[in-house]
């Protein structure tokens, strides 16, 4: 493996470039979505694709490969967009590849689109792991640091040059991880030349799952009019029957424009309008938006449509933009976690972006077979372990009723040197993304800024106390918290959380293969845990590994029955506790997937309770007899959901 091109160097470089004439956006992050004033164009499909396996990583600036068709600089393979590249071929050295990739695609832009000097074309990359820079017709139009979240760049004038030409997209992706970087990571050269082939690198990373890189989410353009809907934020609580919305609208492009914004339901009734820009909308008889299983009619969304009408010398211009609506609240108490004012219990799982062939890629029927098999287990929430999943992910949350706790991508956070001023900016502007993105979806009740920090060293707690607070800032409508496995009495970071959230492996990596042992330990956890802080716990993480088909009486590691019985023996204390302070569990994890290849993992990790191809593990039909039993005694289901078949 050769040595990359500093990615420090790289990023200042192009840090600071000249934009010319395209700037990246910097308002709102509305999900594009069609309507009579706007259109949208997907781009994904297969793309040109070049590694630069240069000796610096740095072949494609050197020669500024942006500048032509990608074919043209060296040879090119077809790589499917959206979908991680690493295990796409049968190439070793691309699986595990640390550097830049270039991709590039041509498409034809809609005449219309290119005719009217009235409409905004926009281009929109939903994630890219790890840092981006993006040109189109060989000029630069944006850069992006960070996987995980959506960027964009507004190219019309662009596009309008030469409206004959085809319009070619190129975008480079780097995704070297750095003590800066979230998630963090390191650079290690081997030069002991008796060991290691010149140039040969590693890179460590302080994360359990697989650095899967590429363009991982729809890259698309679409339309709006020159003065436009450039953001609504939403913020919604009740009285008695009353729902309450309050909404503020941002335009661009105008200083004064007309509005209307009504409220429908789901039947497109209207059932509240208003013609300001910001204000609060009343519902009588309100449905509110409640969780899968703690009502008979979950995830009831209304539909917030904004109609702009723009009037200048010369045009008028007019946008409609719809944006669905739940309403709902969310509260904290010392014991409990209530929506709509009633205790909510989390029943849930931790999740990966993961599957065969296309890694972190979006796929469609993935999502929807992991819808079907949470709610089959009875699982009413899940945890966004451990970046932001994709916008269509929480959309169908929306519209299922299934509770998300939203991470960062701020896992790994284990060097010292990963708690300065540098890291703790970006960290922040991160937040600021996440927010900005996920701010209006109801299923988003609690905001996550780190797993398993080394929250116990000094700056801990100086970085998180100004990340949380930063957070509470960009929205006071949601709990904040971060996920521990520190000790309870050293721990910097959890006197600033709303909810202690504990990660414990107890008889796995603590005292491995001695079950007895943990009715003792995870009760005195909690005592521990609610003794110093006096906030509600959720278990965020527990679980065991096994693998599938391997079994051993009495139970032995990594057979099923040895899953089995840790999981009955944590259920037991959860039962316990669940009645004081303990509002809630998640397993480790939903399904097995991918990781580094290291001496204790067997192709991958193999806690899940389904498999990487979603078949269930015996442990699958343990979590959904019990999450249906949790979910049954809350005593507000609908009697067509109290007995499932085949439990």
């Amino acid at each position: 493996m050769s040595v990359p091109g500093s990615f420090a160097v790289l990023r200042v470089l192009w840090l600071l470039s000249v934009f010319g004439t395209v700037l990246p956006l910097d308002g709102g992050m509305l999900f594009p979505r069609e309507s009579s004033s706007r259109e949208v164009k997907e781009l994904n499909g297969l793309w040109d694709f070049r590694a630069d396996g240069s000796p610096n990583r740095n072949e494609g600036f050197e020669k500024a490969w942006y500048k032509r068709r990608l074919a043209e600089t060296g040879p090119v393979i077809e790589m499917p967009v959206p979908a991680s590249y690493n295990d796409i071929t049968q190439d070793p050295t691309l699986r595990d590849f640390i550097g830049w990739v270039w991709y590039e695609r041509e498409v034809f832009v809609p005449a219309r689109w290119i005719s009217d000097e009235g409409t905004r074309v926009v281009l929109r990359v939903g994630s890219a792991h790890y840092y981006s820079i993006v040109w189109v017709n060989g000029e630069k139009v944006t850069e992006h640091e960070g996987g995980h979240l959506p960027f964009e760049a507004e190219i019309s004038s662009l596009i309008r040059r030469d409206p004959m030409k085809p319009c070619r997209i190129t975008i480079a992706v780097n995704n070297t991880l750095t003590l800066e970087t979230l998630p963090p990571g390191t650079i290690q050269y081997m030069n002991d030349r008796t060991r290691y082939p010149d140039g040969f690198f590693v890179q460590n990373i302080y994360f359990d799952f697989f650095n899967y890189a590429g363009i991982h989410r729809p890259v698309l353009l679409y339309t709006t009019p020159k003065v436009y809907v450039d953001d609504i934020i939403v913020e919604t609580n009740f009285m008695d029957n009353t729902g309450l919305v309050r909404y503020k609208v941002s335009v661009q492009g105008a200083a004064t424009a007309t509005l209307k914004v009504t409220l429908m339901d789901k039947d497109g009734h209207c059932v509240a309008s208003a013609n300001a820009p910001s204000g609060v909308l009343k519902v009588v008889d309100v449905k509110l938006w409640w969780p899968y299983l703690m009502h008979e009619n979950p995830g009831y969304l209304y539909s917030m449509e904004v109609h702009l009408i723009a009037v200048s010398e010369s045009s008028t211009y007019e946008d409609v933009y719809t944006l669905p609506v739940g309403i709902r609240t969310v509260n904290v108490t010392k014991t409990q976690f209530l929506v709509n004012n009633k205790p909510f219990y989390f029943h849930g799982v931790n999740k990966h972006e993961d599957s065969d062939i296309r890694g972190k890629g979006l796929d469609w029927p993935l999502i929807v077979k992991d819808f079907n098999l949470i709610k089959w287990l009875g699982a009413n929430s899940f945890r966004t372990s451990h970046y932001p999943y994709a916008e269509e992910i929480l959309q169908m949350c929306d519209r299922h009723g299934i509770v998300v706790i939203d991470e960062c991508p701020g896992v790994g956070i284990k060097d010292i040197r990963s708690f300065g001023n540098a890291s703790l900016s970006h960290h922040l502007v991160v937040m600021d993304e996440l927010v900005r993105r996920d701010k209006n979806h109801p299923s988003v009740v609690m905001w996550s800024v780190a797993n398993e920090p080394a929250s116990e060293m000094p700056p801990a707690e100086f970085y998180f106390k100004t990340l949380i607070k930063h957070t509470k800032a960009l929205d006071h409508t949601r709990p904040v918290t971060y996920i521990t496995d520190s000790n309870y009495a050293r721990d910097k970071g959890a006197p600033f959380v709303d909810v202690v959230c504990v990660n414990s492996y107890f008889s796995w990596y603590h005292d491995p293969g001695h079950l007895e042992v943990i009715p003792i330990q995870l009760n005195a956890q909690f005592e521990n845990w609610y003794g110093k802080y006096k906030k509600p716990i959720i278990q965020s993480e527990y679980g065991a590994d096994a693998l599938p088909g391997l079994h051993m009486d009495p139970p032995m590691m990594f057979t099923e029955e040895y899953q089995n019985a840790l999981l009955q023996s944590y259920h037991d204390v959860f039962d316990q506790k669940r009645k004081q302070y303990v509002i809630g569990e998640l397993i480790w994890n939903f399904a097995d997937f991918m990781t580094a290849q290291a001496i204790h993992r067997v192709v991958g990790n193999k806690k899940g309770i389904f498999t990487r191809q979603r078949q269930p593990k015996a442990a699958a039909f343990i979590l959904r007899k019990r999450y249906w039993r949790l979910a049954n005694e809350t005593g507000r289901l609908p009697p067509w959901t109290k007995y499932p078949c085949s439990l």
